[in-house]
């Protein structure tokens, strides 16, 4: 069955990018509904955004959806990948700004309240998007490919100058909650050049060594140094499971990523909805579910889990 929220839960904090204070609420939602924003600062203009694919639109440094009057919602991938990796299908997504909170980088703050207040089975079966042939997009020596699988597996690699990351890959059937185990405290990161060079231009104003993985060359420059000796490629794992997401429905496929971002992560679903023979709609059978990336996460006292 479809899932929704068991209650509503409530996120304070400030936005990455922009430095500004913002609160989020995700509530409960009906069957059929899907994952949609709601801006409650907006009054003047359809305040609705639902998290699809083809709302997004081109943003360098996050995943950014906007509706057909313009109004947007930037940031999105770590409390997407949240609801994902918990088995969320339907939820309203209020929040009073333009960008969702960063927290602690990664998605853990939104995976433990959510397992606090549980999961409530909603009428209506569940249907997955199966892969059937492969699709990739390429753009100099990044890849990110889908191809047929029984359940949704995700492969990454990366490759950077700075030592303290270097070149990392992990694989992982995203089935029986590995994403909870394996991926959802990896924390954002990036060089300090990089964070010299938003700061001169306006972005990263609400980043912090606390909430992101800040690297200068062998040095990790974060307070209590690395979670993982992987996080990085943990974390473009999760940045990816947050991405797929949007293509509305659980996938049945595996994804791969080399150097991969947002931006082609996005331009891999479009290619692959582009295509008529590359996939098609399917009703989970109960063993199916079971293998999806929320199954059994959430709280056992819980009928809904």
């Amino acid at each position: 069955m479809q899932t929704t929220l068991g209650s509503s839960v409530t996120f304070d904090g400030v936005g990455l990018h922009s430095g500004a204070p913002v609160r989020m609420v995700l509530r409960p939602a009906p069957a059929g509904h899907g994952i949609v924003f709601r801006r409650t600062d907006i009054a003047d203009a359809d305040p609705r955004v639902a998290a699809l694919w083809d709302r997004v639109t081109p943003s360098k440094l996050c995943t950014l959806i906007e509706n057909d009057d313009g109004v947007s919602i930037s940031t999105i991938e770590h409390v997407m990948a949240a609801l994902t990796g918990v088995g969320v299908h339907n939820a309203l997504i209020e929040i009073d700004g333009p960008e969702v909170p960063i927290l602690d980088g990664s998605s853990a703050p939104f995976v433990e309240a959510i397992r606090k207040v549980g999961l409530r089975n909603l009428g209506g079966n569940l249907r997955a998007i199966r892969v059937l042939k492969p699709v990739e997009v390429r753009e100099g020596e990044a890849v990110a490919r889908l191809e047929p699988a029984s359940a949704l597996e995700i492969d990454f690699a990366i490759d950077f100058a700075d030592a303290a990351i270097g070149k990392q890959a992990k694989s992982l059937n995203m089935a029986n909650g590995a994403f909870v185990r394996e991926l959802m405290d990896s924390r954002t990161f990036c060089r300090q050049a990089d964070v010299d060079y938003m700061r001169a231009n306006g972005l990263a104003l609400g980043g912090t060594y606390e909430n992101a993985v800040v690297v200068d060359g062998d040095k990790v420059l974060s307070p209590g140094g690395l979670r993982h000796s992987d996080e990085a490629v943990r974390h473009k794992m999760l940045d990816a499971l947050g991405d797929l997401s949007l293509a509305g429905a659980p996938i049945l496929g595996r994804y791969t990523g080399v150097r991969a971002g947002h931006a082609m992560t996005n331009r891999l679903l479009r290619a692959l909805f582009a295509d008529p023979q590359a996939w098609c709609w399917e009703d989970c059978s109960q063993q199916q579910a079971y293998g999806l990336p929320g199954a059994g996460v959430c709280r056992p006292a819980l009928a809904a889990c």
